[in-house]
């Protein structure tokens, strides 16, 4: 049995330094320091904050773009 790749792989090159950027926007906005890199050091609260808010971000564009 072979073992299957990341579901979370960036397949196009150029979407990874989008979605950094939009990943620190969100920590921004929640007031996370995200940092280039390694960030292990953050809790797990304020990692999920930043996911949580990049989700709402996302939830908000698809619902604006089908008015």
């Amino acid at each position: 049995m072979s073992k299957s790749n990341s579901s979370n792989k960036i397949m196009v090159p150029n979407a990874r330094e989008a979605m950094n950027k939009f990943k620190m926007e969100a920590a921004n906005e929640v007031g996370v320091n995200l940092k280039q890199g390694y960030n292990g050091d953050l809790s797990s609260r304020e990692a999920g904050s930043v996911g949580g808010q990049m989700v709402k971000k996302m939830i908000e564009a698809y619902e604006n773009g089908m008015q």
